[in-house]
């Protein structure tokens, strides 16, 4: 039995709510792939705790500064370096990660990026390790940031020649340009030791993950965000070939792959497969409630971005992951933009319950007493476990998607209860509905408190947009 005291206002999920226009790939996305490798161990990752410079990109674009001043220089890392050493390493959040903004360069000769406007990567890369902080860096193996007379290492050929060739590549826009980067073409000859080189060039550096942007851009061509299109779209064989290739190069070379704007087509066969995380919901944008929660609530589409907030990001896509399989993404988390305390335990909560990371993104100049959300050893030690519940129902914005449960690896039960709604809900599971039968002791994980114990149900009544999180043990 699931119990909720009032009726909640349910929306059926469905897949097409008008969401500007769909512009479906045509057959594009029923190509043919190739026969595919399986690779044994890419899954064995646990979600990533990291800090990202997101927040500070955005708020410095919108401030209409250029965009080489959206990037911090080699001094300002070293101050958040400082931060996180103090404040945020010693709880796990272990890595830092670059983002969009600025200039890529590829400079003296390299086929692939060395810096990003005037930080260089080489630097960068050395001041983490002295923290004992590890590094990710934003690029995208299909990138080409370098002159076309550049040697593809171990080739004859020229980086030139993977450019887009109307006469060999059958795409979904002819005559579209890219508008973002100018675009590999990775199935011409070369493109295996171009995607291989790339790996390498990062692993050399001393990189440990790659995030790699406008999946969907590559494959179809267009995007309902922009609402136009971004590109000729490679289609689902280029897609599915060049995807399986960056997977067995991130896996040679011990690099962490983070699949962003993916469409994730026929269940995600490919992201789940050839990722090691994959974004389940559109970008984090300004933060707040709307992105965790509200932005069209109870509602996914059949591509890219298949849900625009967190939560119902999180519930749909949950059946995908779990041990061994790949990790759900749901971007960046920007703790000073939430309205209370409830919020911000929720965004964390609904994170960690469902497996995936916790990019911290709030500037050191406004996070003030915000990281100690960050800071909750008895929430993170479900990261430490590599632990991954499930919703009782992954049908969108239904009562069962609000509660979620699984086993940590010593045996005890993690059950989480979470009201998305304006105003204070009763939320109630039966044990037996968890599949637990006996008596449990129960520990509120945000309290810090036992609170005696439970033999029927777990009954809680929750404040707006707030949730409760406890642990039970025998």
């Amino acid at each position: 039995m699931i119990g909720v005291a009032a009726a909640m206002a349910l929306t059926c999920s469905c897949d097409d709510k008008g969401y500007n226009d769909m512009k479906t790939p045509g057959n594009m996305n029923k190509q043919e792939v190739p026969d595919l490798p399986e690779i044994p161990g890419m899954h064995s990752y646990k979600a990533p705790l990291y800090y990202s410079i997101y927040e500070y990109m955005r708020e410095q674009g919108l401030a209409g500064k250029p965009a080489d001043e959206c990037v911090y220089t080699l001094d300002q890392w070293i101050e958040v370096l400082d931060y996180i050493k103090e404040n945020l390493l010693p709880y796990g959040y272990d890595m830092v990660c670059t983002d969009g903004s600025g200039t890529f360069k590829a400079e003296n000769g390299s086929p692939y990026m060395t810096s990003q406007s005037s930080l260089s990567f080489k630097e960068f890369v050395k001041a983490a390790k002295e923290r004992g902080i590890r590094v990710g860096i934003y690029d995208n193996p299909w990138w080409i940031h370098c002159a076309d007379d550049v040697l593809i290492p171990g080739t004859n050929y020229s980086v030139g020649s993977l450019r887009y060739n109307p006469a060999v590549d059958v795409v979904n826009k002819p005559g579209q340009k890219d508008i973002w980067h100018d675009i590999a073409v990775v199935t011409h000859p070369g493109g295996r030791e171009w995607i291989d080189g790339f790996f390498k060039h990062y692993h050399d550096l001393g990189v440990e993950m790659i995030r790699m942007d406008f999946l969907n851009w590559f494959e179809d061509g267009y995007s309902r965000l922009e609402k136009e299109w971004c590109g000729p779209g490679y289609g689902r064989a280029v897609y599915a070939q060049a995807l399986a290739w960056c997977a067995e190069s991130a896996k040679k070379y011990g690099i962490f792959l983070s699949l962003v704007m993916p469409n994730m087509y026929n269940d995600a066969e490919l992201e789940a497969k050839y990722g090691n995380m994959t974004r389940i919901v559109s970008d984090a944008w300004n933060g707040t409630w709307e992105f965790t929660s509200s932005n069209y609530r109870g509602n996914h589409w059949p591509n890219w971005p298949a849900c625009r907030n967190q939560f119902d990001g999180f519930t749909y896509w949950n059946h995908i992951s779990g041990p061994g399989r790949v990790i759900l993404d749901g971007d960046f988390t920007r703790l000073n933009t939430y309205a209370d305390d409830n919020e911000k335990e929720t965004v964390i909560s609904l994170q960690l319950m469902a497996g995936g990371p916790i990019a911290v993104a709030d500037r050191p100049s406004v996070i003030g007493d915000n990281v100690k959300f960050y800071q909750n050893r008895e929430m993170l030690a479900l990261n430490a476990d590599r632990f991954v519940g499930r919703p009782l129902s992954d049908k969108l914005n239904t009562p069962g998607s609000n509660i979620w449960h699984g086993a940590m690896s010593d045996g005890s039960y993690i059950v989480g209860l979470f009201n998305r709604d304006d105003e204070a809900r009763t939320v109630s599971v039966d044990l037996i509905t968890l599949g637990l039968t006996g008596t449990f002791n129960v520990r509120d994980l945000w309290k810090h408190a036992d609170e005696g114990v439970v033999s029927a149900t777990i009954s809680a009544n929750i404040p707006a947009h707030g949730c409760k999180i406890v642990k039970l043990t025998r």
